[in-house]
């Protein structure tokens, strides 16, 4: 065992674009009768400073990061309040006008651009930070507010909002719950919707729910708020939200250790876990293949091993008594050496130190300026299936493209697996033949084609691969319930 860290890097994470999907009928709105002013009518709702139309419409609010098509809407709103939202929705629901919400526009899903005949709706006027509430450790706040905004706020109260992802500078938290966002430290904090306390959201037809409040313990029939979280703007728009906050933690202790098998992977989360308990906060991997595109085409990653290790871990753990949590961490991979679980590993020792090894798992994002447009998946798996399934995912891959560079990595903590290929100038255009690649065996192992990123329409044909079809009936049955004229995000999870 060795300790210490070489090289410089800076912290950053860039998802890059998913194929372009060439449109087909279903992926039209629904046909719509627009009475003469009913767009009007709608800007007199928000005023001069609420709607943008024409060429004032930014690229911003009809492109999102997919890049899947850059259809100009005709109207853009930009309500300042939920009383607006209100409004907006109950004159659309009666016009049969379909409405495309919209947050910071980062999905990775194509969900939020919007398909011919929608208005966008953003909610990037509504953002503020409503009350910080040291007592019930909660923060009310509007769906605008970029998450980044978020943390450093509870930050400055000796707090911590857990949820943080790549994007968190531009990403509001409205688009993270109507995503289910995940992130880096759901083993140790949960998904996004283990973050909420309650929340405030709009029906199609412009009905305000208010389950806004700070109860922790709420047993009062069905938990309301979570009808909207996940749901990706199909059930109704999220407009405010009580978010739980956490004690900032006091301790950071960050390793990367080296292995040569994906048992001695399982073997270390299962001995991490039962050493370190809830302090454990991120268990991250990279198969060789990634570790290799980032020491090869990631300049400020600055890689701490050789890269002859089948797999490269980074544990994170996180406590409240920085004296003796420090050493907890160590007595864990010493421990873990013994066993034979770790072949090399090296700690950070300072703060600067965490940030670099940190900016090593974050560059398997970073890796596309140097390869080429890289096809990119998210997908859950049962830990005990995934080295079965890099194994078997690479063998398919090269069968039909022997030239193929892919690269695994993910929260192997929570389950949730990375995937990235590019298989030469075609990649894009194949798109449809890697997903059913990729997909065709999260089915076999019964997986989920999503585990963070939601379904929009780039996942939309594979939604049946991971949901059976009795479940899928229940969603269209709330659908139909929430928005029977089908007027909030049509065509997106399901047509």
């Amino acid at each position: 065992m060795h300790y210490g860290v070489r090289g410089p890097g800076i912290t950053a994470l860039c998802y890059h674009a998913r194929p372009r999907i060439e449109p087909d009928p279903i992926m039209t709105s629904q046909a719509v009768s627009v009475t003469p002013d009913l767009f009007e009518r709608l800007k007199e709702i928000v005023g001069p400073a609420g709607y943008r139309d024409g060429d004032d419409i930014e690229p911003k609010n009809y492109q999102d990061l997919m890049e899947d098509r850059a259809i100009r809407p005709p109207l853009l709103l930009r309500p300042a309040s939920t009383g607006e939202v209100s409004a907006i929705l109950a004159l659309c629901h009666a016009a049969g006008q379909p409405v495309a919400p919209q947050g910071g526009m980062t999905g990775l899903v194509s969900g939020a651009a919007p398909l011919e005949n929608e208005i966008c709706l953003s909610l990037e006027r509504m953002n503020k930070v409503v009350e910080l509430d040291p007592y019930t450790s909660t923060m009310t706040v509007e769906a605008g507010v970029p998450l980044q905004i978020i943390q450093e706020q509870a930050d400055a109260e000796g707090l911590l909002f857990p949820l943080d992802l790549g994007a968190r500078g531009s990403c509001t938290i409205g688009g993270n719950l109507s995503t289910n966002a995940g992130g880096n430290r759901v083993i140790r904090y949960g998904m996004t919707r283990e973050l909420v306390v309650g929340l405030e959201a709009v029906l199609a037809d412009g009905t305000v729910i208010d389950n806004l409040h700070k109860l922790r313990k709420n047993n009062t029939g069905y938990d309301i708020k979570q009808l909207f979280i996940g749901s990706e703007g199909t059930l109704g728009i999220i407009t405010r939200a009580v978010l739980k906050l956490f004690p900032r933690p006091a301790s950071q202790a960050v390793a990367m250790c080296g292995m040569g098998t994906f048992r001695q992977v399982a073997d270390l989360l299962v001995h991490a876990q039962a050493r370190l308990g809830a302090n454990l906060s991120a268990f991250e991997v990279l198969w060789q293949n990634t570790y290799q595109l980032v020491d090869a085409h990631v300049p400020h990653a600055s890689v701490p091993l050789p890269d002859s290790h089948a797999f490269y871990v980074l544990a994170e753990s996180m406590g409240s008594d920085e004296a003796t949590d420090g050493e907890l961490f160590l007595d864990m991979l010493d421990e873990a050496s013994r066993k034979d679980l770790i072949e090399e590993v090296v700690v950070a020792d300072s703060p600067g130190k965490i940030k670099k090894l940190w900016t090593v798992r974050d560059a398997a994002a970073e890796i596309a300026p140097g390869v080429g447009y890289l096809h990119t998946y998210d997908v859950s798996l049962n830990v005990a299936d995934m080295g079965y399934f890099g194994e078997e995912v690479e063998r398919r891959l090269r069968e039909k493209w022997p030239e193929a560079i892919l690269g695994l990595f993910g929260h192997i903590g929570d389950g949730n697996l990375h995937i990235v290929i590019n298989v030469g100038p075609d990649t894009r255009s194949l798109h449809l033949q890697l997903d059913e690649v990729i997909y065709g065996l999260i089915r076999e192992l019964h997986g989920s084609v999503s585990a963070e990123h939601g379904i929009g329409i780039m996942k939309r044909p594979f939604l049946p691969y991971s949901r059976s079809r009795n479940e899928i009936e229940l969603m269209r049955n709330l659908k139909q319930s929430l928005d029977p004229r089908g007027i909030l995000n049509p065509g997106r999870i399901f047509t």
